[in-house]
């Protein structure tokens, strides 16, 4: 098989919303010279309908490919697309809606005052915007508090508000830096049936979190950058699973019948290590990636492992 058809997706799959080809980044100070690589080369695809999780520590470029996709950046080489046009075309951004990590909207408007004055910047009819913003507000369940100005929420509050004028729009990309940042807990799985939801609405998300454990609830897909490099991509489930460890699974299994099957697994040149077997965190996943690249800073990946 060739390596062009094991990176390519199958005629079937989903086509691409948002694609990256060998996108790198570098940041210069005033005389040009090189200050910081924020982006090495990037290949990256998300298709139509999942939720893609982007993740790395501090500095792995996540922000940057962000602002790239948006037009707030311009790469240094390499490209990236979105639905199919270059980045740089602003007018791809009327399908995308942006909840960046910190919101900065007026502090004097109330939910709906804000909600409304979005709506005007994408020219929706008056009777549209109420209907719209109405319906938003309760999704993001903040009814009882539509009337308050924004400077009495509380930071959870202030994200909800914050998604829900991300989805003034329609969009269908969303792009969602840190979304369950100061959220508590029952705020935080309300942030993730949310995004759920959007992706049976049929929209395409993108998430940037440090919360690993909400990414690996919600996301379809991801891929791990470390130092502006691709260092992981793939399922989730694919990514969590231990290759060399097999389970087995079993009902009402009696002491003499497990230490048999125990038995004929030695016989067979095999190792008994427990009765069930354990699936690592994305959370292991992660730290293991990160050690491993400052061990080793010139690994990188160059496929997906699904399509491998």
């Amino acid at each position: 098989m060739s390596e062009q058809t094991q990176n390519e997706p199958a005629a079937s799959a989903p086509r691409p919303v948002i694609e990256t080809r060998n996108l790198s980044k570098v940041f210069r100070d005033f005389w040009g010279r090189q200050k910081v690589r924020a982006l090495k080369a990037l290949d990256l695809q998300v298709r139509e309908g999942e939720i893609f999780g982007l993740l790395g520590p501090n500095g792995s470029g996540k922000s940057t490919t962000i602002k790239i996709l948006l037009g707030l950046l311009f790469p240094t080489s390499g490209e990236a697309l979105v639905f199919g046009r270059e980045a740089t075309d602003v007018a791809k951004n009327r399908r995308i809606g942006y909840l960046p990590e910190e919101s900065y909207l007026y502090r004097f408007l109330n939910a709906n005052e804000t909600l409304d004055f979005y709506g005007r910047l994408f020219n929706m009819p008056a009777k549209e915007r109420r209907e719209r913003s109405r319906q938003l507000i309760e999704m993001v369940g903040l009814a009882s508090a539509a009337r308050r100005p924004l400077k009495e929420y509380s930071k959870g509050m202030a994200r909800r508000i914050g998604l829900a004028q991300a989805l003034i729009n329609d969009p269908d990309l969303i792009l969602l830096d840190e979304p369950t940042s100061g959220l508590d807990p029952i705020g935080t799985r309300q942030m993730k049936d949310l995004i759920l939801k959007l992706k049976e609405d049929g929209k395409t998300v993108v998430l940037c979190s440090h919360l690993l454990a909400d990414v690996q609830d919600v996301c379809d897909r991801i891929a791990i950058l470390y130092q502006g490099e691709l260092k992981e991509l793939g399922r989730v489930e694919s990514l969590l699973k231990q290759q060399d460890i097999t389970q087995i699974q079993s009902t009402k299994l009696s002491e003499s019948a497990l230490e048999e099957i125990c038995q004929v697994i030695r016989e067979k040149g095999a190792e008994v290590l427990a009765t069930d077997s354990p699936k690592t965190t994305l959370e292991d996943l992660f730290l293991t990636i990160v050690k491993e690249s400052q061990s080793r800073p010139g690994k990188r990946v160059y496929a997906d492992k699904d399509e491998r």
